[in-house]
């Protein structure tokens, strides 16, 4: 079989030069497919997701109601969480295509799918190649353009990646950024032999380095720098590197970018903002625990191990074979042969400096998916490409690897077939459990993945190894499409619809009503009703908020509450001319009138 596939590369083209066009054509057709698969396909079918995205999504629209591009507001107040990039994509795209779910979560999707498009050129060139120089398609391989194939795959087909690029925030954003900036970097550095060509990749490194501080803060710079800094003493280049990059007039050039609105956003806000987002938002989030976001110190082997899953299993056997305490060895080949320690550095560096980090959250790690995505798929390429050289790793290191493939699949399985079983209670889906357990969807994600395990034991008892990757790969878009999107449309139907229901209801009433959300707080609501929300905790404080209303107000007036129907009942003895305007899933809002 081994064979069989060997020699099908061989008929598909010994050299891609007899069919540039159609080699091409293939290429940019399977990069459009993942792409539109993993992050455009429904992306604004459903509504924005509470907590976080209604956030970013209002902050943008408030810019092009009031003008102001340069203190985010929401919900009348000014939010300083993130710099203004992702705002002024969200709101260029509100101009174009109007004010909904697409413009919320197109610059994520796009910065996704650029990330992608990048990596595959990378690996094109530089994943399999040996050559002291670089060349051009006139002489690649079949070969390179399946291992490039396979790690835009890996790069977009992943949980963690398309969670993210599918979400109206910064975080993909800041990924596409950051993440481009490092491939631009490498491929630069793997060209010494051509110093213009080399310059326009560093250009491009410091312009992208320069978004990504306004998309993020200063961790855009932070960690390239680490990332950098420490493969260039790896490998004994530091100071001539350096030296090619120009690194001063570079700083020059990220400063132009990034700086200006920095200083205009303190001139306007000044200490507020200096304290809330350099000290509250950056020092604080690395020191001590910001908004409760504690976990263990193994916290991101979790979220590796899932976010990446399937093709997580395979990563210390990539890591193993980078060989990376043989320096000497790395510090004697070709700078363009070093895409996978570059990987791993670029993996290591992010995952132990937000291990370290005392406040965790999942989408911290996001940045070194494309990294994991090129060590594993420059493992396949070698496995499948039957190469051996001096940084393999054994073969029953791989295997074993294989054998845990299918451990994992089984246990993933397994889980989801007990999930109605093992989560929790949501009070805004009344009766999950039950729920989850009438959909079907539990049952067929784990035969999806029972299947692929199954499939998966036969491959390597028979060593197909491309056999295996294909289960994994198939397993993966078919649990996507069949498990994954459904199960999207069915959370939004079942906790943001109602939302959404209400708001529209609100939308139709006098703008001067007031609208009160009581022991909940969701930020959607701003953004559907196009109107500020007061949000209160505690029922007592709602009392309270509500006497104080009357207490200032001499005429008549109503207000609007929004709450859970057992809240509601709560307050209904302080609830003069209660009058009921809609009820929607777990959520009720009702008038009342206050007479002089």
């Amino acid at each position: 079989m081994k064979l069989r596939f060997d020699r099908a590369l061989d008929s598909w083209g010994k050299n891609t030069a007899d069919r540039p066009i159609l080699v091409w054509v293939v290429s940019i057709l399977w990069l459009l497919v993942i792409g539109w698969l993993a992050f455009f396909w429904n992306l604004g079918s459903t509504g924005l997701v509470d907590e976080t995205e209604p956030l970013f999504a209002e902050a943008a629209r408030q810019m092009t109601v009031t003008g102001d591009y340069i203190t985010p507001y929401f919900n009348e107040e000014t939010r300083f969480d993130k710099p203004p990039l992702v705002y002024w994509l969200m709101a260029i795209a509100y101009s174009t295509i109007g004010v909904n779910e697409w413009a919320v979560r197109l610059p994520s999707a796009i910065s996704a799918f650029v990330l992608v498009c990048l990596g595959f050129y990378t690996l094109l060139f530089f994943g399999v190649g040996t050559s002291d120089s670089y060349t051009r398609s006139s002489s690649l391989t079949p070969r390179s353009f399946f291992c490039a194939g396979l790690g835009a795959a890996l790069i977009a087909l992943n949980p963690e990646t398309i969670a993210w690029a599918r979400i109206g925030v910064s975080d993909m954003l800041l990924t596409g950024c950051m993440c481009c900036a490092l491939l631009c970097f490498f491929v630069g550095y793997a060209q010494p032999s051509k110093p213009q060509v080399q310059t326009r990749w560093y250009l491009a490194f410091y312009v992208l380095v320069g978004l990504a501080i306004l998309a993020k803060g200063p961790v855009a710079i932070v960690l390239p720098g680490i990332i950098i800094g420490l493969f260039l003493l790896y490998v004994g280049k530091f100071r001539d590197v350096l030296r090619e990059m120009r690194i001063v007039w570079g700083s020059l050039l990220i400063l132009a970018i990034a700086i200006p609105w920095y200083i205009l956003v303190i001139g306007a806000n000044g200490w507020d903002y200096i304290n809330s987002f350099f000290g509250y938002h950056n020092i604080e989030r690395f020191t001590g625990v910001v908004n409760n976001h504690s976990a263990p110190w193994y916290f991101y082997f979790v979220v590796v191990l899932l976010g990446f899953a399937p093709w997580s299993i395979y990563l210390p056997v990539a890591i193993a074979q980078t060989r990376f305490w043989k320096r000497s060895y790395w510090r004697s080949t070709h700078r363009s042969t070093h895409l996978g320690l570059f990987a791993l550095f670029w993996f290591a560096s992010i995952f132990g400096f937000f291990t370290i980090a005392v406040t965790k959250l999942p989408s911290y790690v996001l940045p070194l998916m494309p990294a994991a995505a090129i060590l594993v798929a420059l493992v396949w390429s070698d496995r499948l490409n039957r190469r051996v050289g001096n940084i393999q790793p054994t073969s029953r290191f791989l295997l074993w690897s294989h054998w845990l493939n299918i451990a994992f699949l089984l246990s993933l399985s397994a889980g989801l077939f007990a999930l109605p079983r093992l989560v929790g209670s949501d009070p805004a889906i009344p009766n999950l459990q039950e729920s989850i357990r009438q959909s079907g969807l539990p049952i067929l994600a784990g035969s999806i993945w029972l299947v692929a395990a199954i499939a998966g034991i036969f491959f390597i008892l028979r060593r197909r190894w491309r056999g295996l990757l294909a289960v994994n790969l198939l397993g993966f878009i078919v649990f996507l499409v069949f498990v994954v999107t459904p199960a999207y449309f069915w959370m939004d139907q079942a906790r943001q619809l109602p939302l959404r229901e209400l708001s529209a209801i609100v939308r139709q009433v006098e703008p001067n009503e007031e609208l009160i959300m009581i022991g909940f707080k969701k930020p959607s609501v701003v953004f559907y009703t196009q109107r500020p929300v007061t949000y209160v905790r505690e029922t007592e404080k709602a009392i309270a908020h509500l006497q104080e209303l009357k207490a200032k107000r001499s005429e008549p007036f109503s207000v609007m509450l929004l709450s859970y129907p057992s809240r509601l009942q709560q307050l209904q003895p302080q609830l003069p001319q209660y009058q009921t305007l809609g009820e929607a899933g777990a959520y009720q809002l009702v008038r009342i009138r206050h007479p002089a």
